[in-house]
Order: structure tokens, then sequence, then C-alpha cells
């Protein structure tokens, strides 16, 4: 059993989209194993895109994060990683496949919806930026 740290993020939450993305995971046989609402600040938001902050575009995407509430789930099932990055499709909505997340619901390349970890390592660190042990089931 694999697992996957999946946030809506706060564009997909504006539109409404949460009940709709959950559905795609469930439907997929995925289970959710954790599910939040919160509001990212600048740590968590810097936790969490380590690997961007020195970037030039580390800027905008903090600014886009924070700027509302998003939904934090994990996600679990087996290659769940795999199956929810290809359920999730291209990081640039407007090469997303249709039949994705991203190639239905989105257009735009930072509003993209939902974020997805890329690789088991990630996921463990992603979890527990977003979850303690208690928060699990």
């Amino acid at each position: 059993m694999e697992q996957s740290l999946v946030l809506i993020k706060p564009d997909g939450v504006e539109r409404r989209l949460i009940g709709e993305v959950v559905k795609r995971f469930e439907q997929k046989g995925l289970r959710v194993a954790a599910l939040k609402m919160l509001k990212a600040d600048t740590t968590l938001s810097k936790k969490h895109y380590y690997e961007h902050a020195e970037k030039s575009f580390y800027p905008e995407l903090e600014e886009f994060i924070t700027s509302g509430p998003i939904v934090a789930m994990i996600i679990e099932g087996a290659n769940a990683i795999k199956v929810i990055r290809l359920m999730v499709g291209a990081t640039n909505s407007a090469e997303a496949l249709p039949g994705t997340i991203r190639g239905d619901l989105s257009l735009f390349k930072q509003q993209n919806i939902i974020h997805a970890s890329d690789s088991p390592e990630s996921a463990k660190r992603e979890i527990t930026n977003f979850f303690n042990s208690s928060e699990i089931f």
C-alpha cells in the first residue's frame, strides 16, 4: 500500500471542485486515509516547496498557495503515486490530456487545481508537513 500527498489548491477550492477531485480518486479504487482543509502560511509554503524556494518563480507560487484555503489529503492504494500522477495530468494544464483532472478542469500552468507527490520520498516528506500520525486513518 503506497501513500501520496494530494493538495487541492486555492483555485480548486474556490471553484468548488473538492468533491469532484475526491470522487475521481475513490472511483479509481484509491482510499482517502486523511483529509483536512487549512490555510497555508508562508512557513508551510517554504517547507512544502523547499526545492523551489530560491527560484525566481517562487514568490508568485507562495502568493498563490497562501491566497486561500487548500484541502490536504493522503490518498493510498497500490502504485498510488504513479496512478495519481497519471490521473492528475501534466503540470501545464493546457498540455494535460482530456480525462485527467487538469485536462478536464483547468487551463493554467500555475493555477492548476492540484498537487500530487512525485515520488515515495517526496510523499513521506510532504505528508509530515501536513499531517501528524493521529490524523491518518
